[in-house]
C-alpha cells in the first residue's frame, strides 16, 4: 500500500488517542468493540469518540469488517504506518518524508530526512503481502496461533532487524547504521550505492568474491548466519581511495538472520555460499578455484566468547519472538524473485530499530510477551488498496547527499495551535460534504 500522509497534520490530539486505543484493543480483539475504544482512549462522551472513529475511517486508518457480529473496528497498516511515524516525530529521528525509492514483496523504502537535514531511509516492513495470494496454503498456520496477525509479525521482523544491525555497525561489520525503531518500522543511514544486482561488470571479480565470502564466515564465528545472502542484499558502494575506486559491500535485511545454533545453520550457511557462487559464475563469469568454505570449518576457528546471537537475544528479542517469526518464514517459503531486490533498490540501506525511539506513554507499544489477535487479511476493504508503484531503473537509484536536491520531502511537523488544528478539520470536513 502506498503511504500517504496528506491526513497526518489534520488529526487531533484526540483523534491520535482514539488511534492508539484501537492498537492497544488489537492486542487481544480481531476487532475492537467502540465501547472498549472509548474506554482505553479515556474520552468524556460517546459522541466524541465517534467523530474520532469517523475522521480516521474516513482517511482509511481504521476500518470495519463486513458482516461483523458486533460494532468493532480494526488497524488498518496506514493506522499504523501513522503511529510510526509520529512517534518517530516525536522523538526528532525524523522531520520530513519523501519519496518511495524502493518496493519488495514484504517493504516498502522511502527516503526522508532528519531535522537537521540528514538524510536517512525509513524501511515500512508489511509481512504478508505476498501471503495473500497463497493464504489457502497458509491458512491453517493463521489459525493455530493468535500471532498469526501481520502487524505483529511484520513489529518483529523490524525488531529483530534493527537489534541485529544495532551490533553488527557496533561491532564493525559493514551494514548502515541504524538510527530509530518503532512498531514495523525501522529508520536507517542512507548509503548512496547500488544493488549488486545492477552492477554489469567490476573489475576484479575475484576480490569482491572473496570479501563477500569473508563476511559470510565473519559472521559465523561470531555466531550468526545471514540466511538471505543474496544479490538482491548486497549494496556495492564506489570509495575512492588514493585517487582510485574501490567497491565496498555493505550487506541490508536482517529478519531472516539465526544463530549457528539453530536446527538448519548449516543448510542456511550453505546456501549463503551457494547463492554468491552461482551469482558470480552466471554475471560475472567468475568461479573461484577454493572450495568451501565449509560450516564446519568456520566453527572450529569460532571464539565463544565473542558470540553476538546470545547478547541479541540478551537484548530483548527473545527466543519465542525469534520462534514465531520463524514459523512465519517457514510457512511463507524463503524463494528470491525480482521483487525482494526491488525492496532495496537505491535505498543503500535497509532496516533497523530500537524501541528507544523515545516514545511515550501514548504511544506504548506492545510487551514483549504479549501477541496481537489474528487478522484475516481478506477483509480489507478494496477501496483502501492501492497499486505498488515499482520504480524504473532510472528513479532515484543513486541519490547523492547533495543539499539543493528535491526528493519530495514533506515535513512531519504538526501545527502546536489547536485552534488551528480544529479550523482544518473543520475545513476539509466541510469541503468534502460530511461536516459534522
Amino acid at each position: 500500500m502506498k503511504l500517504d500522509i496528506s491526513a497526518l497534520r489534520y488529526l487531533t490530539s484526540e483523534d491520535w488517542r482514539v488511534l492508539q486505543a484501537v492498537e492497544q484493543g488489537s492486542k487481544n480483539h480481531e476487532l475492537v468493540p467502540t465501547p472498549l475504544i472509548q474506554q482505553i482512549a479515556g474520552l468524556r462522551g460517546g459522541s466524541g469518540v465517534h467523530k474520532c472513529i469517523s475522521a480516521l475511517a474516513k482517511v482509511g486508518l481504521i476500518a470495519k469488517v463486513k458482516n461483523a457480529k458486533y460494532d468493532g473496528y480494526r488497524l488498518t497498516y496506514g493506522g499504523l504506518d501513522y503511529l510510526a511515524l509520529n512517534t518517530h516525530r516525536k522523538a526528532n529521528a525524523i522531520y520530513s518524508l519523501g519519496n518511495q525509492i524502493g518496493v519488495g514483496k514484504e517493504s516498502d523504502i522511502y527516503i526522508t530526512a532528519s531535522p537537521d537535514g540528514r538524510q536517512l531511509v525509513l524501511k515500512l516492513h508489511r509481512l504478508g503481502r505476498i501471503s495473500f495470494r497463497t493464504v489457502k496454503a497458509n491458512r491453517d498456520y493463521l489459525r493455530k496461533r493468535s500471532t498469526g496477525s501481520w502487524m505483529y509479525l511484520s513489529r518483529l521482523a523490524a525488531q529483530k532487524e534493527h537489534a541485529f544491525m544495532r551490533i553488527l555497525y557496533r561491532e564493525g561489520f559493514p551494514v548502515p547504521e541504524p538510527v530509530a525503531w518503532s512498531r514495523h518500522t525501522v529508520v536507517m543511514e542512507f548509503i548512496d550505492s547500488f544493488p549488486l544486482r545492477m552492477i554489469e561488470s567490476i573489475p576484479d571479480p575475484g576480490k569482491l568474491y572473496g570479501e563477500l565470502m569473508d563476511m559470510i564466515v565473519e559472521l559465523a564465528k561470531r555466531g550468526l548466519i545471514h540466511g538471505d545472502f543474496n544479490e538482491f542484499n548486497v549494496l556495492i558502494k564506489e570509495k575512492t581511495v588514493g585517487g582510485k575506486i574501490r567497491l565496498e559491500p555493505i550487506l541490508i535485511d536482517f529478519p531472516q538472520t539465526v544463530s549457528t545454533n539453530h536446527a538448519n545453520a548449516q543448510m542456511y550457511f550453505d546456501r549463503d555460499v551457494a547463492c554468491v557462487k552461482r551469482y558470480f559464475e552466471r554475471r560475472f563469469k567468475y568461479t573461484s578455484d577454493e572450495p568451501g568454505p565449509f560450516f564446519a570449518d568456520v566453527l572450529k576457528d569460532a571464539d565463544p566468547e565473542r558470540r553476538l546471537d546470545v547478547e541479541v537475544e540478551a537484548s530483548g528479542f527473545s527466543k519465542k519472538m525469534a520462534k514465531e517469526l520463524e514459523r512465519y518464514v517457514e510457512v511463507v517459503g524463503g524463494d528470491q524473485t525480482e521483487a525482494d531486490g526491488a525492496s532495496v533498490v537505491g535505498d543503500g540501506q535497509d532496516d533497523a530499530e530500537d524501541d528507544e525511539d523515545g516514545e511515550g506513554g501514548e504511544d506504548e507499544e506492545h510487551g514483549e510477551g504479549e501477541e496481537d489477535a489474528p487478522q484475516d487479511p481478506q477483509v480489507d476493504d478494496p477501496e483502501l488498496a492501492e497499486d505498488l508503484g515499482s520504480l524504473t531503473i532510472h528513479d532515484n537509484l543513486a541519490v547523492k547527499p547533495t543539499s539543493g536536491a528535491d526528493y519530495g520531502l514533506m515535513p512531519l511537523d504538526l501545527p502546536q495551535d489547536p485552534d488551528v488544528v480544529a479550523e482544518k478539520v473543520r475545513t476539509k470536513k466541510k469541503a468534502s460534504g460530511w461536516a459534522i
